[in-house]
């Protein structure tokens, strides 16, 4: 009987989640992504999807458990970074980071919840230092966003762990793609990944871990 696991990465065609992508494939998982465009550069297949739309979000779980299988792990890394200062930050541009920060991360986990049910995983996020420590000056709607996706990964937990499916979610500094500076090398937050869904990583459950690298 086979025992490889079905990971699921929302955001798949970005820079993190493509090494996400890439590195649980590595390991020996199926790995379907979902991603706004269906094309990849990668060796995985992916289900087009757009994470701030119900339906689509619907739909796209509903491909992925007719065509491959129940999820074992969903990662969701949509999300947007910005700045401005409070007084000059328009209501347009505050909609945009909590519909693509937090509304995307409630959509997805939620249909994600369904579909699991009693066999159980794992909910990973993406959140950030900005949120998930304190707010940031400049960074109100991002800070705000990043926040209450903690809580949202919290609840979820507190919600469903009984049923076993635990939720965390990595609060990194900058993430760095190999270049030089201050913050967390992707292949690090990678590494997080596996070993949260990993068998030493079912017992925890809630986890915001701090992942700042050298910064």
């Amino acid at each position: 009987m086979s025992t490889q696991r079905t990971i699921v990465i929302s955001g798949s065609n970005g820079r993190l989640g493509s090494r996400l992508a890439a590195g649980f494939l590595l390991g020996g998982d199926q790995v379907i992504g979902l991603d706004r465009s269906p094309r990849t550069g990668g060796d995985w297949p992916v289900i087009q999807m757009d994470a701030t739309d119900e339906h689509s979000v619907q739909r796209a779980f509903e491909e992925l458990e007719s065509t491959y299988s129940t999820p074992n792990a969903v990662i969701h890394t949509v999300g947007m970074w910005a700045m401005s200062p409070f007084t000059e930050t328009s209501l347009d541009e505050w909609d945009v980071l909590l519909k693509l920060n937090l509304t995307s991360s409630f959509l997805v986990y939620r249909e994600a919840v369904r579909h699991m049910g009693s066999s159980g995983g794992t909910l990973i996020g993406i959140t950030s230092r900005q949120g998930a420590v304190q707010g940031a000056a400049g960074q109100a709607g991002y800070s705000a966003a990043k926040g209450g996706l903690v809580r949202l990964i919290e609840s979820i937990a507190a919600e469903f762990g009984a049923s076993g499916i635990c939720a965390h979610a990595l609060a990194p500094s900058t993430i760095l793609f190999g270049e030089e500076g201050e913050g967390v090398q992707a292949a690090d937050l990678v590494s997080h990944c596996q070993y949260l869904v990993s068998q030493a990583g079912v017992s925890l459950n809630g986890q915001i871990l701090s992942a700042y690298g050298n910064g």
